[in-house]
């Protein structure tokens, strides 16, 4: 692996460094990390100098989220570039590096299309440039997709919701740990609070790796919300008591069927939000949208490492980049596994999916392509130009 180092900055307090961000330091540009493996303990970045480095980080979840993975592999490409490395070598180990999340793939596409297109008229610099562009590009657009979902998340949830007062549940971690802006369902739960209309966010531990108890609380914490942490299997309690207004979640990969994969987890909280007639939201960006895949069936779920389930690692002693067998064992030696991702949950299950674009309600293939198709926020799927409004 090619070299990652780190920068350590611990303390309590508004910590406010971002989650990725690009550097041209004097002996070459950088990808910089927020490192979510040691959350919410310290703040630690990554410096990642070349692919392997930043595909080892998106393994090992150090930098993590549908929306971000996307921006990371966009830039990924763009590193390549700047440092002369073999670009589509660097796109191929991208785009190979979780099979789930969609936008890693899509942001890596982008990225190479607008490299070849100066490459095909240009300098390697001119290339480089080209890739850089586009990558930012890619950067801002999900600030403002970011932006835009929250307010049409906003909305629906006072039609869904009137009076305000919500008592929301979400499961993982959607914030701006995610994202380019404040993130996807997080973002919406975010705009709620500030409206003064949260009453209550009800944070899903998120087993194995606890990114709801690490890094949603974490979040919610800097921003002041009124915040609970439960297990995962607490939450039926919570529906059955009637704390429960509103599910949102956000998304890895939407189907073209309106199918949606999330972290594993989500498909339960669907099955329990229909029973007790709670509204289940997803919130996702129009580029989680695959058209290519059909249903929530063709969808390939992401195995994690057994490890992950049979042995326990605090994120101070995981350290950045950890494997795993470094942690305390919670399972007998030798005892299996079934670790996956990411399950899925079928579209009639689905309330609504809000997109910048704006709200798909009800859940069909044909409601989800209109909104896609129309959006001028949609790039093409060979990452090359907007598509027509």
């Amino acid at each position: 692996m090619g070299d990652q180092h780190e920068v350590s900055e611990k303390g309590a307090g508004a910590l406010t460094i971002p989650s990725l961000r690009w550097e041209e330091p004097p002996e070459g540009p950088v990808l910089v990390l927020l490192d979510q493996t040691r959350l919410p303990a310290e703040e630690v970045e990554l410096v990642c100098t070349d692919v392997p480095a930043l595909v080892q980080a998106i393994r090992t979840l150090a930098v993590r989220g549908a929306p971000l993975l996307g921006i990371a592999g966009a830039y990924g490409v763009a590193l390549a570039a700047a440092r002369g490395f073999d670009v589509e070598e660097a796109v191929e180990v991208l785009a190979q590096a979780r099979p789930t999340a969609v936008n890693l793939a899509y942001g890596v596409r982008r990225a190479a299309a607008a490299y070849r297109a100066a490459a095909a008229d240009g300098s390697g610099a001119q290339a480089a440039a080209a890739a850089l562009a586009e990558a930012r590009a890619v950067h801002a657009e999900d600030i403002e997709a970011s932006a835009r979902m929250a307010e049409h998340g906003l909305g629906l949830l006072g039609e869904l919701l009137p009076g305000g007062g919500h008592r929301i549940l979400t499961h993982c971690n959607t914030g701006a740990l995610v994202s380019g802006g404040e993130g996807t369902a997080l973002a919406v739960a975010l705009a709620a609070h500030r409206a003064g209309e949260l009453r209550r966010l009800w944070v899903d531990e998120t087993r194995p790796l606890l990114q709801g108890a690490r890094l949603t609380a974490y979040e919610a914490a800097r921003a002041g919300m009124a915040y609970t942490v439960l297990s995962d299997g607490a939450a039926g309690s919570l529906f059955a008591a009637g704390e429960v207004d509103a599910v949102l979640i956000g998304a890895d990969r939407i189907a073209a069927d309106g199918s949606v994969a999330n972290k594993v987890g989500s498909y339960p909280l669907a099955v329990l939000a229909r029973y007790h007639h709670i509204p289940f939201v997803v919130v996702a960006p129009i580029s989680t949208v695959d058209p290519d895949t059909a249903e929530g069936a063709d969808i390939e779920v992401e195995q994690r490492p057994a490890q992950e389930v049979t042995e326990f690692s605090l994120p101070s002693v995981q350290g950045a980049g950890a494997g795993p067998g470094g942690g305390i064992p919670v399972a007998p030696l030798g005892a299996q596994a079934y670790n996956p991702a990411f399950d899925v949950t079928p579209p009639e299950l689905v309330t609504a999916i809000v997109t910048e674009a704006g709200v798909v309600s009800p859940v069909t293939p044909e409601r989800l392509a209109e909104v896609c198709s129309t959006s001028r926020w949609s790039k093409s799927r060979s990452g090359n130009g907007m598509m027509a409004e």
